[in-house]
């Protein structure tokens, strides 16, 4: 099974029908977007001289050639491996040589940063941008046949950091990616060609996996060109294209929600937003509602088990009735159709309804490992089940509240963030002797990141701005701490390791004071 047959199939079915948009303009129809895949996998293939399984990175801002990249990496029996172009160079880098990417297709806006890794990533060979004259040589190549597949070859490598902040790629194949638009028929939405989906969250994540069932049925993809949420804008495509969905990180409803280009919007062509990927506070949740109307589905899921392990519909949400209604809404739902979860202890033995244990999960959807990571792949896929390392509880219902994330996990405008990632950026400055990095609620974007620094002794403490700059020369700007606090000292055990929970509390505690009395 290759998914690029969807787009060959869609090419010859409905040739002249609008396949992929820039804002309210077409950019191609189906037929188009079938020659520019099949041409630039020629191209790969014979100009570039990869083989099946090589791996292609796409380190690109949200644009119509960004799918027709995609399409092209799997007709040509590659794997994609999708970049977060916020990511700073040297974790470009990383993920680029860690993949043993042999070239990549870049945007104008990232040329210079990815050329510049050719000679420096070892496997690298070649950078090719899009859009302009590279790309159009290389879409007008001579096509390649569909190259055959098995359900098991690897499609996408999703780079998901784990507790380390080492970033891994977690292997999705063929049968993943299927798996996972065929659950989205069967719990979030039917897709239709007069459909269409909006691409304002990053295609590298989350957008893009859910704009693959709707390519599988023909709907188009729309690029806004703003290249994000812009209120406006949304209301304008509302009124170009029918049946829109789109997915957001609970952040971005929240702003939609409270701008009044959308409650002034003729909602008429909204059919469904999907969010994940942050929890989703009640309050915001109520008002978006009142906005928006039934036309909201939660759903949980990792890079490892893409964006399946429960969900809450749109039927859900309508619910009002329901008595648990608040507390479903506060849950992540239900176990999708094709999925097997359960909550269990340190020994992986089932739980009792209530309490509370680690989420385990297996599926076609699971991932087939981590990218060259073995014992990795053994400690997380053991006994045959998906270790998420969330917390939660099922009710009498079967549906499964988070109780916490993956131990020191932030989440952040739906972006992860990893603490040991920042706190070792932050140990490259020589006037820093220890640091502790966790997370602070946060009403806009559930939380933001805080640092509690310790000065080297004898030396004056850091101020913000050189942390920053120290942050700023080798993380992406969305994971530097909001804050730094100088401390005297961190929180320790017994056993000399930093008790993050008691700077959690001590943030918590000065945001919600306790009343006098």
């Amino acid at each position: 099974m290759n998914l690029a047959t969807w787009v060959e199939r869609n090419g010859r079915r409905m040739p002249a029908a609008p396949a992929l948009a820039a804002g309210d303009r077409v950019h191609a129809d189906w037929s188009s977007f079938a020659a520019a895949t099949a041409g630039a996998a020629g191209a790969f293939r014979s100009e570039f001289g990869l083989a099946p399984g090589d791996r292609v990175a796409i380190v690109m801002n949200n644009r119509p050639e960004y799918l027709e990249a995609v399409f092209a990496i799997w007709h040509a029996g590659l794997v994609a491996v999708p970049v977060n172009a916020r990511l700073h160079r040297d974790e470009i880098a990383y993920i680029l040589d860690d993949s043993r990417t042999a070239l990549a297709v870049t945007d104008p806006e990232h040329a210079d940063d990815v050329g510049s890794l050719v000679g420096t990533v070892a496997s690298l060979n070649t950078v090719v941008s899009a859009p302009g004259e590279s790309w159009d040589r290389v879409t007008s190549a001579s096509p390649a046949p569909l190259a055959e597949r098995m359900a098991d070859d690897p499609a996408w490598l999703f780079y998901t950091s784990g507790t380390t902040g080492r970033p891994k790629g977690a292997t999705l194949t063929h049968r993943n990616l299927l798996a996972m638009s065929l659950s989205y028929f069967a719990d979030i939405d039917q897709v239709s060609p007069n459909d269409s989906i909006l691409h304002a969250a990053p295609i590298s994540h989350g957008s893009g996996m859910y704009g693959l069932p709707h390519i599988a049925c023909g709907a188009v993809s729309v690029i806004p060109e703003s290249g994000g949420v812009d209120s406006r804008e949304i209301a304008t495509l509302l009124d170009r294209w029918p049946g829109m969905s789109f997915f957001a990180a609970p952040t971005m409803i929240k702003r939609l929600a409270a701008e009044p280009a959308m409650a002034q919007a003729n909602l008429a062509n909204l059919k469904t937003i999907v969010y994940g990927g942050a929890p989703m506070y009640l309050a915001d949740l109520e008002s978006a509602l009142e906005v928006f109307g039934p036309r909201l589905a939660q759903i949980y899921g990792q890079g490892e088990t893409p964006m399946t392990i429960t969900a809450l519909s749109k039927a859900d949400h309508a619910d009002r009735d329901h008595p648990r209604w608040r507390e479903r809404m506060q849950s992540v739902g239900f176990p999708r159709t094709d999925v097997e979860v359960r909550v269990v202890d340190p020994d992986d033995r089932d739980v009792p309804t209530g309490e509370v244990g680690e989420v385990v999960v297996r599926g076609d959807e699971v991932m087939a490992g981590y990218w060259d990571r073995p014992d990795e792949t053994a400690e997380t896929l053991r006994g045959g089940w998906l270790h998420t390392g969330d917390v939660g509880s099922f009710d009498d219902d079967g549906c499964l509240t988070l109780r916490d994330r993956s131990k020191d996990l932030i989440i952040s405008g739906g972006m992860n963030i990893y603490p040991r990632e920042v706190e070792e950026t932050l140990l490259r400055n020589p006037d820093v002797a220890g640091v502790a990095v966790v997370g602070r609620p946060d009403a806009e974007w559930g939380e933001t990141v805080v640092a509690f620094v310790v000065a080297v002794d004898g030396a004056s403490a850091p101020t913000a701005e050189a942390l920053d700059r120290t942050c700023l020369d080798h993380i992406a700007r969305y994971k530097r701490p909001k804050e730094y606090r100088i401390v005297d000292a961190l929180p320790t055990n017994n056993y000399g390791k930093v008790v993050k929970r008691e700077l959690r509390d001590q943030l918590r505690a000065e945001r919600n004071p306790p009343a006098d009395g």
